[in-house]
């Protein structure tokens, strides 16, 4: 049975301006891979120092050896070439940032995928010897894989997005089997695919007006989460296993908003993980009630501290807040966490590790009073 901690952060952490120097100058050739991996691992040991000091009790190496939180999917493929990335519309609440703050590199499909590199081997290997208690490995859900199909580059390999999905779901199960295999015991999914249905919007925005149907959206999302979760418990049944949903993080910018009804349902109830790390730090997730169809006995990890923001939070309110979804979900069956992660991209959002290290230290306490 997996364990039910109370405390929890989503993954990535701030970078430490050197290791983004460090990235920079081996861009430009001024540094070598051996060099480089040095400067990771001290960054991922101070990253495990913040979370032990913090009193957080799960760990992660703070995602500092990735670009981006979609790593697996843009940095571990081959048969994927560089691509423009048209804007998506980030926002934040003083205004919409400049575009060159929230830019980041995307890749498309141009031929067979194949595992080109295993970040995530790196990041598990690295955890077994240094952390200091449980570790998650965090991965880019398969499902949100049709980002990376462009009809002009991709139809000769894969003659739909489906074709593609197929390929794509197989290399990701090959992963944690990989992990498994390393000992891994906790894996989580990061999957923002249900915001096309959340937000028709943000749907339009993104996919264009010949979007699939909400429906299609919907079955496709589902049946490609679920099957990477049954595979997951297949291997090994006592694995834990999560997923994470919030509006988009980048920059302290998000992209989309709204509550969890149009999908609660059926996620809730048909993709089997074990706990749903879900954004619930400001108005745009809505309230409570799509808690609702949780089942019993899954684990509902409130996203109610911002990572975006400096701005501390009340642990009085935090407390309220953590009673009212437990009018949904029974007490035991809750925890707090952060919305998101406090660097979905290297630059990360605009905090301070200082700032950082109080919204960990905050969760942990606050934690500690309310489940003990």
């Amino acid at each position: 049975m997996p364990a039910n901690h109370h405390a929890e952060h989503v993954g990535s952490l701030l970078r430490p301006p050197e290791l983004l120097q460090a990235r920079q100058a081996r861009e430009h050739g001024e540094l070598s891979d051996a060099e480089l991996a040095k400067l990771e691992d001290r960054a991922a040991l101070a990253a495990i120092d913040v979370q032990r000091q913090a009193g957080i009790e799960v760990f992660t190496d703070g995602e500092v050896r990735r670009a981006t939180w979609m790593a697996g999917l843009l940095e571990s493929l081959g048969g994927v070439v560089p691509v423009p990335l048209h804007s998506t519309g980030w926002f934040r609440d003083d205004g919409p940032p400049p575009p060159e703050e929230t830019a980041f590199e995307m890749v498309a499909v141009s031929g067979k995928l194949t595992q080109r590199s295993n970040l995530t081997a790196v990041e598990a290997d690295f955890l077994t010897r240094h952390a200091p208690g449980q570790f998650k490995i965090t991965m880019m859900s398969s499902s949100m894989g049709n980002l990376l199909w462009r009809p002009e580059l991709s139809q000769a390999a894969y003659p739909t997005p489906g074709d593609m999905m197929r390929d794509l779901v197989a290399l990701r199960v090959k992963e944690i089997e990989g992990l498994l295999e390393r000992g891994v015991t906790w894996i989580q999914l990061d999957s923002l695919g249900y915001n096309h249905l959340i937000d028709p919007d943000f749907r339009t925005r993104i996919l264009g007006p010949a979007a699939p149907s909400p429906q299609a959206i919907l079955d496709s999302t589902i049946a490609v989460d679920a099957e990477l979760v049954r595979a997951t418990k297949a291997m090994n049944p006592g694995v834990t296993v999560g997923m994470h949903i919030c509006r988009g993080n980048n920059r302290s910018a998000w992209m989309s908003q709204g509550g969890y009804e149009p999908v609660a349902e059926r996620l809730f109830s048909e993709v089997p993980v074990d706990r749903f790390l879900l954004e619930y730090d400001t108005e745009r997730a809505g309230g409570f009630e799509p808690l609702r169809f949780v089942p019993q006995g899954t684990t509902v990890v409130l996203g109610l501290v911002s990572s975006k923001v400096p701005r501390l939070e009340s642990q009085d309110e935090l407390r309220w807040r953590i009673d009212e979804a437990a009018k949904y979900v029974p007490l035991e069956n809750l925890a707090l966490s952060p919305q998101c992660g406090f660097a979905s991209t290297a630059r990360g959002n605009l905090l301070t590790v200082d700032d950082e290290r109080r919204k960990l230290e905050l969760v942990a306490d606050t934690a500690h009073r309310v489940w003990g």
